[in-house]
């Protein structure tokens, strides 16, 4: 199974495990899951970061790679495909970080882990 990692659960990977769901542990930790990390998270983190709303033990450029590459994590470019489709998606949620995942997950035929609900109500498959 192929999971796309939301933004807030590849933090939560990497810094506080604890607030992984059961089923979101259990698809990380399936030796069969491919797991992988959005540019849209990167982009997410590291705006955040600038803003002094995320803190972050090493600048996101040092840190990031460091925790994809340790849990072993497959990167996912953004392409045009997810970004046309983040606009057409019902306007139920207008974040556009969220948008854009729901859209990467849609486009790649991948389910996403977030306990975000709306994500699932712009149409891409989710568990928590």
């Amino acid at each position: 199974m192929k999971y796309l990692l939301d933004t807030c659960a590849f933090l939560w990977v990497s810094q506080q495990p604890k607030m992984l769901s059961v089923a979101a542990k259990a698809a990380i930790n399936d030796q069969t899951s491919e797991l992988f990390v959005s540019d849209v998270s990167l982009w997410e983190i590291t705006l955040k970061h600038s803003t002094g709303k995320l803190p972050l033990p090493k600048a996101p450029r040092l840190w990031i790679p460091e925790k994809i590459a340790f849990h072993q994590f497959k990167p996912l470019p953004v392409n045009h495909e997810c970004l046309y489709l983040s606009g057409e998606l019902p306007r139920v949620h207008a974040d556009p970080f969220d948008r854009l995942i729901a859209a990467h997950a849609i486009a790649e035929g991948m389910t996403l882990l977030s306990p975000d609900t709306p994500l699932s109500d712009l149409g891409a498959s989710r568990i928590w």
